[in-house]
């Protein structure tokens, strides 16, 4: 039985930690940390997790086995600098700041995107776990990257409102965000860099990811949808496709249509590619606070440590 830690734990990733975690066989929660919410406890916060987890927050920090942070964007580095944190801890960081320059003091962060850097995550003790559209894009785009057959990419991806975190903003407001969508951050957003960083390593030259993400007006998922020129045979395709994520049990790759409520409430990935002509459109969806958050991070401690790597994430999508 390992303890675990969450700093954060009063965000949409830490609570999603929360309900995982209180179901999985070989872990014991020890704190749950946040300096704006100490002395609450979580299920008054968030009431899906009453009689799963009556734990109180606190802003004290215990030595433990596994830690989680996660914290807003750029203060994951400021707060291990603060903190003194055993190098036998293994540290998994949900934010961003270690995704490209992988290093704080005497560690080296691995990037935790399992379907490519298993055998870098076997007992690491410092991972960072990818972006939540910088999972459904790469996974949706790493066959072609490793076969040689990427140059120019068109994406699109929506995502749900809670990708924008728990802090209310105008765009996640229920009156900004119901019966609207709206492009934001178009060719610029900060997961680019990281897919790229990825992407270029497997394809052997230069990407160009040409990138636009949308609102959407729905809470949670990401469905992406990447357009790629190819002379494969679509045939083939699936073939590349299949064979790369033989063994990877969050992958899975459908030969007929997708859609969200495949994979919200799950950390699964489902992918399904169309051809007409010379160009391919590659679709991929995932839950974005699952797949692209808090069930890798667990699915990541899993294989760090030696675990099943399903172990505590059987979750079932919800159809209706």
């Amino acid at each position: 039985m390992k303890t675990v830690g969450i700093i954060g734990a009063n965000g949409y990733t830490g609570s999603e930690l929360v309900r995982l975690l209180s179901f999985h066989p070989n872990v014991e929660l020890s704190f749950l940390f946040s300096r704006s919410n100490a002395g609450v406890k979580i299920s008054e916060i968030y009431p899906d997790l009453d009689s799963v987890c009556e734990m109180v927050l606190t802003d004290q920090v215990q030595e433990v086995d596994v830690l989680f942070l996660c914290l807003p964007h750029k203060e994951s580095q400021n707060w291990l600098q603060q903190n003194m944190i055993s190098e036998e801890t293994l540290i998994i960081d949900l934010g961003n700041d270690f995704r490209l320059e992988g290093k704080c003091g005497n560690r080296d962060f691995i990037y935790g995107l399992p379907e490519v850097n298993k055998a870098q995550l076997i007992h690491s003790k410092s991972i960072a776990n990818p972006g939540c559209f910088a999972t459904a894009i790469q996974l949706a785009l790493l066959p072609l990257a490793k076969n040689r057959d990427l140059a120019e990419v068109y994406t699109t991806g929506i995502t749900g409102s809670t990708g924008a975190g728990v802090k209310l903003q105008p765009t996640t407001h229920f009156t900004n965000r119901n019966n609207n969508i709206s492009a934001y951050k178009t060719l610029t957003h900060q997961h680019v860099e990281e897919i790229l960083q990825q992407l270029n390593s497997f394809n052997g030259k230069e990407v160009k990811l040409n990138f636009v993400p949308w609102r959407g007006d729905f809470t949670r998922g990401i469905f992406t949808s990447s357009t790629v020129k190819t002379d494969m045979e679509l045939s083939e395709i699936y073939k590349l496709y299949q064979e790369f994520y033989k063994y990877e049990p969050f992958v899975k790759v459908s030969e007929t249509p997708i859609d969200l409520k495949q994979v919200v409430n799950t950390n699964r990935c489902v992918i399904n590619i169309e051809k007409e002509g010379d160009v391919i459109v590659v679709h991929s969806a995932i839950d974005n606070l699952l797949k692209g958050a808090s069930g890798q991070a667990v699915q990541n401690m899993n294989i760090a440590l030696g675990w099943e790597e399903n172990l505590g994430l059987g979750l079932k999508p919800v159809a209706f």
